[in-house]
């Protein structure tokens, strides 16, 4: 007797079962939210290209996308409690792609406010949000995270650790949540003014090529491909060659495919 069969003797009805169900009549709604211009802030050149890039992709995938654009704090925070009281028990997932300038957990609406990125992922908890309760709620953020640039120098920072992770935990709300973040705590995010960011340009690539992996695989191939590939290029001192280390932190229980 293998030891699988042994465990399911033991526990009876144990649910042995390591994938999030696909199903369901529909994979599941994509909203993006892409700030690009702003009251007294400069304008996000580049991020039209990221939309319309993320627009065609999850459409491929099968998803019913809604986008919106240049919404103040306060709007973005009620787009996504529409979504919550919306019915998605027909859904597999719900995936929000937040695109605009930002700080360490924060993103800014085209207002010139801030919200917190908890504030935004919370509308979609068990709690407020029934019909996607045990189901993936997948975060994509292009945003700034804070104004370091990343050299590719190895540090053993503690307190940069302590503040990832508490980071993690606040944006990561409860079981069954991704959060992927294109760059580390407190570092800059980079975006190409004619052809968009670099993360959500490899994240729409990878999505697209390799649809048929677990999700989290195909992330960290997104990964490691702009940490490896990626180098700025500005032509000046303080900002040329700078690398960028996307960010996933993830609670999700089970394993996640796009497509079988």
């Amino acid at each position: 007797m293998t030891t699988e069969n042994a465990d399911t003797i033991r526990h009876g009805m144990m649910d042995l079962s390591f994938e999030y169900s696909r199903e369901h009549k529909h994979i599941g709604r994509c909203l993006i939210i892409n700030n690009e211009h702003f009251n007294g802030q400069s304008r996000r050149f580049g991020t039209e290209v990221d939309g319309n890039t993320l627009r065609m992709t999850f459409r491929m995938l099968g998803f019913s996308v809604r986008m919106e654009k240049d919404l103040c704090a306060a709007d973005m925070r009620r787009v996504l409690q529409e979504e919550s009281v919306e019915d998605h028990s027909k859904m597999s997932c719900f995936v929000c792609v937040l695109l605009s300038h930002g700080d360490q957990g924060l993103l800014m609406g085209a207002d010139g406010a801030y919200i917190s990125i908890q504030s935004l992922a919370s509308t979609l908890t068990s709690h407020h949000c029934h019909s996607l309760q045990g189901k993936p709620k997948l975060f994509f953020i292009q945003a700034c995270r804070g104004q370091l640039m990343d050299s590719g120098v190895e540090t053993d920072s503690v307190e940069l650790e302590e503040e990832e992770e508490f980071a993690g935990v606040s944006e990561a709300l409860e079981e069954d949540f991704l959060c992927c973040h294109s760059t580390s705590p407190g570092y800059f995010s980079w975006r190409h003014q004619l052809h968009g960011s670099v993360f959500i340009s490899c994240l729409c690539d990878m999505l697209t090529r390799h649809r048929r992996l677990e999700l989290t695989k195909i992330l960290t191939r997104v990964s490691c491909h702009v940490a490896t590939s990626f180098h700025s290029q500005t032509g000046e001192k303080e900002s040329h060659g700078k690398k960028q280390m996307p960010c996933i932190i993830s609670r999700l229980t089970r394993e996640f495919y796009l497509q079988r």
